[in-house]
């Protein structure tokens, strides 16, 4: 059996972050030394043996379990079950929606248009990858879209690699708009107690303004190539973009617009079913997803078992109650806690100074590991954070947009972007380069990364549903809260 020069790396970093844990008061007895060991074991795992992530992930928590890190009922509490149900429900949904052909009749919608161009092409490219990604999930939204693109490209006979960059590029940042396109957005939705539509309020204008500013860059970064599709249009003009079917969407769309619009209106859904409280927070925005999924397989018996064994990602699922549970380890022996001190100590400017901070760390993490990795390490953080000060809640922000945006700087950045490296070599191209995607990826990542830093010093954002619900009463709260804004 050869060896494996990761191997060695995998074991540096696992040495690196335990040692140099302990050396800044992160980890001070050896139980906690093992818990960061464990936990960056099964990061690096991830980063060097992608698909051996979900068998480090069981070695993790057996490890934990076995030192006594954690328990077998703290290990289940982290794994975060309202999360995965609504994560199930909308797998289950999107794969009825699929099966009724209205993801197709998407593509077909914009094939008909007449009078196109590059430009405009790209334009409606952009937006749909955004809009479908914020509405569905990032994966079937740049299944969709390429779909689209190789038809087009295929007819027109032109490279599809410049348009599927600018598609991927618009569905990671499209991801962050609602809390439906990505784990990411219902996990820190949840966990910072905000409902759907607040949600929608903080992260949209924010998302809408790094579209634009996107598509202006990709615009400019693939202008030769726009132009070639342009002309291309032209000579095909009366040929049309590719073949022309009739497909029912009403029902699609339907079921779309009413799980969508119940989930905007779960909280006055709660309130009106006296559902409120810290127990039940957010409770039917997580059911929603279940109730649809369950009435949708009881219309359509016939396919409810493909719907379950097929459109829900359990592997990707498993991997997620683990990783949770390993990152829950962390607040557990209070590794959290410390760096959370730690960072209040050396980054200067109270939670202001820190969002350029957060916005970093996740979009550096995010470009070579899956967001929901490092969204689940720094959720702890931020938690301890903002039990010191409410306003350390604008971290809940910072947290999702570097991983969203960061996830455009290379070719394994996110989900969406190795399905789409998928798709191209399924369909005959070359795979694009890490050079290539890296040149323009660090470019939008940077742009998108200050737009955010700057909105979210700006703009007035909500407060979380939580801190309504669970603020202490005015005669225990903490005497040493303002203190913290010396930091």
């Amino acid at each position: 059996m050869k060896f494996n020069p990761k191997i060695i790396f995998l074991a540096l970093i696992v040495a690196g972050v335990s040692l140099g844990g302990r050396a800044i008061g992160l980890a001070e007895n050896m139980t906690q030394t093992t818990t960061l060991a464990v936990f960056a074991g099964v990061i690096a795992t991830t980063l060097f043996f992608w698909e051996r992530r979900v068998a480090a992930a069981f070695i993790g928590v057996t490890i934990l379990i076995s030192t006594r890190a954690m328990t077998l009922q703290s290990i289940l509490k982290a794994t975060e079950l309202d999360i995965i149900f609504f994560l199930i429900g909308m797998m289950i949904v999107v794969g009825v929606l699929k099966d009724l052909g209205f993801l197709t009749w998407v593509i077909q919608s914009i094939i008909n248009r007449r009078k196109m161009t590059g430009i405009s092409f790209t334009a409606i490219l952009c937006v749909l990858s955004a809009v479908l990604a914020s509405v569905v999930d990032e994966v079937s939204s740049i299944v969709v879209v390429l779909a689209l693109v190789f038809q087009v490209c295929d007819m027109l006979k032109l490279r599809p690699h410049p348009f599927v960059l600018i598609a991927v590029m618009a569905t990671n940042i499209g991801s962050s708009a609602t809390m439906l396109g990505n784990p990411v957005g219902i996990f820190i939705g949840n966990k910072a107690g905000l409902t759907f539509a607040q949600f929608l309020v903080g992260a949209t204008p924010v998302a809408v303004a790094a579209l634009t500013a996107t598509l202006a860059l990709t615009v400019f970064w693939f202008r030769r190539d726009i132009r070639n599709m342009t002309l291309a249009m032209a000579r095909h003009r009366r040929m049309g973009l590719g073949p022309v079917l009739k497909i029912p969407y009403k029902t699609g769309l339907f079921i779309l617009l009413s799980t969508v619009s119940v989930i905007a209106f779960h909280h006055q859904i709660e309130h009106a079913l006296s559902l409120g409280g810290v127990e039940n927070k957010n409770a039917f925005l997580i059911m929603t997803p279940l109730i649809v999924a369950g009435l949708l397989m009881i219309w359509r018996p016939h396919r409810a078992r493909h719907y379950v064994e097929k459109d829900v990602e359990w592997w990707t699922l498993l991997f997620f109650m683990l990783l949770f549970a390993i990152a829950g380890s962390l607040n557990e022996q209070g590794i959290t806690q410390n760096l959370a001190d730690t960072l209040t100590s050396h980054v200067k400017g109270g939670p202001s100074g820190m969002i350029p901070f957060v916005l970093t760390i996740a979009s550096l993490g995010s470009a070579f590991v899956d967001n929901i990795v490092f969204v689940a390490a720094f959720t702890p953080v931020i938690q301890a954070l903002v039990e010191r000060a409410a306003d350390y809640s604008v971290l809940w922000w910072a947290l999702l947009f570097g991983a969203c945006f960061g996830g455009n700087i290379t070719v394994v950045g996110s989900t969406a972007n190795i399905v789409a490296s998928g798709l191209l070599e399924k369909h005959g191209h070359s795979p694009i380069k890490f050079g290539t995607w890296f040149k323009l990826g660090a470019i939008v990542g940077l742009v998108t990364g200050l737009i955010a830093w700057a909105m979210l010093a700006i703009l007035p954002l909500p407060h979380p549903a939580s801190a309504e619900r669970e603020a202490p009463p005015a005669q225990t709260a903490p005497t040493e809260l303002p203190s913290l804004g010396n930091v």
